[in-house]
């Protein structure tokens, strides 16, 4: 998994071919995607790159690390693996409460 990258402070505006064509002239690239964000759309400014090989993977990390693309300067490293979440969807305080409001009467 060492030619799995992590590419950081993209340009909101980079696509995956975009990615894609970036990460083509350090090697052969097996996969590029933007994160995006699930609500908006949006890109989340992140993403990850595949490369065919760990040789591929660190001629990018060297090439493209600090560049400047679109007016920001990239970080490029190698991708950690994806951390667990806890399951279920967290917790919540208090839930449905019933009542007509501690006995007022009507007016």
């Amino acid at each position: 998994m060492d030619n799995k990258l992590y590419v950081g402070n993209l340009s909101y505006a980079t696509r995956d071919e975009d990615l894609q064509q970036q990460f083509s002239q350090y090697g052969q690239v097996a996969s590029a995607k933007v994160m995006m964000d699930r609500d908006s759309g949006r890109s989340k400014g992140f993403g990850f790159v595949e490369m065919v090989s760990a040789s591929d993977a660190q001629n990018a990390i060297q090439g493209a690390n600090g560049q400047t693309v679109d007016g920001r300067a990239l970080v490029v490293n190698i991708a950690r693996p994806r951390e667990e979440r806890p399951g279920g969807f967290g917790g919540g305080g208090g839930g449905y409460r019933s009542g007509n409001g501690g006995g007022r009467g009507r007016y």
